[in-house]
């Protein structure tokens, strides 16, 4: 994912209510969301070139989203694919605490990353760019390209209506991916300097990027519930920005 915002253990009804948009080339291969044949539990799209995932969920209601984190044009490359964290995460069942201790050893492996992984009760956030991993305070939260909560102006605009939609009680998964709809590009005396330069940085500074290279590739929208139910809704979009499919999931009380 590229710009996500989430309510984690501030509504009465959904522990965790997530809105994400996933940037990437076009011309990477991918699967639309499903659960995989490989793995029953796990819903979720998914990378065709390495096997992993961007974000998911299971029926039992484990959650894990990955994002990159931006250093320039030519990044160095990794032995191992970041889509693996979250995908080995919901593949498993070691605790969440557990993995992120376990994740610690090895995170030189995998190129610049932010990874939040959970379930109902517990959410923590580690980036291989950051010494201080945890478990993430109850609120509105919002990441891009850096670290949790830095205020890129596209991470506020999308927290602000998340705050919103809570305080309007309005978090359906149509209300969700809505949001993440947003096109409006950030003023160029707000932008960050990530090594990029200014021309690309104004192009990635929308919520939802438009460009037939490299943009918004589908919206996610995922709330888990107190009762064990699972909603995820995936929409998919054409190079030109325009939806070409809207997939939604109902996973009762846990059961795939």
């Amino acid at each position: 994912m590229c710009l996500l915002v989430f309510a984690w253990q501030t509504h009465p009804d959904y522990p965790l209510i997530f809105a994400g948009n996933r940037d990437e080339r076009h011309a990477r291969a991918a699967s639309s969301a499903s659960f995989w044949e490989d793995a029953p539990e796990v819903l979720a799209g998914r990378d065709l070139e390495a096997g992993g995932t961007w974000v998911g969920v299971t029926s039992a209601g484990r959650f894990a989203v990955v994002t990159n984190f931006r250093e320039g044009l030519n990044p160095p490359k990794a032995r191992r694919s970041r889509g693996e964290l979250a995908a080995e995460f919901l593949r498993g069942n070691m605790g969440v605490r557990d993995y992120v201790d376990r994740l610690r050893g090895r995170q030189r492996d995998y190129g610049a990353f932010s990874f939040l992984c959970g379930d109902r009760r517990e959410l923590h956030y580690v980036s291989n760019r950051d010494n201080h991993p945890g478990p993430v305070e109850p609120g509105i939260h919002g990441l891009s390209n850096h670290l949790l909560d830095t205020p890129w102006p596209k991470v506020e605009r999308s927290r602000a209506r998340l705050s919103l939609l809570l305080e309007q009680s309005a978090v359906s998964s149509a209300a969700l991916l809505r949001l993440l709809s947003d096109r409006q590009e950030a003023d160029a005396t707000e932008l960050p300097d990530t090594g990029i330069g200014a021309e690309l940085e104004q192009r990635v500074s929308a919520p939802f990027v438009v460009n037939p290279v490299y943009g918004t590739r589908c919206s996610t929208a995922i709330r888990l519930h107190v009762d064990g139910t699972v909603r995820f809704a995936e929409r998919v979009f054409t190079p030109a920005g325009v939806a070409v499919e809207t997939r939604y999931f109902h996973v009762a009380d846990g059961a795939a």
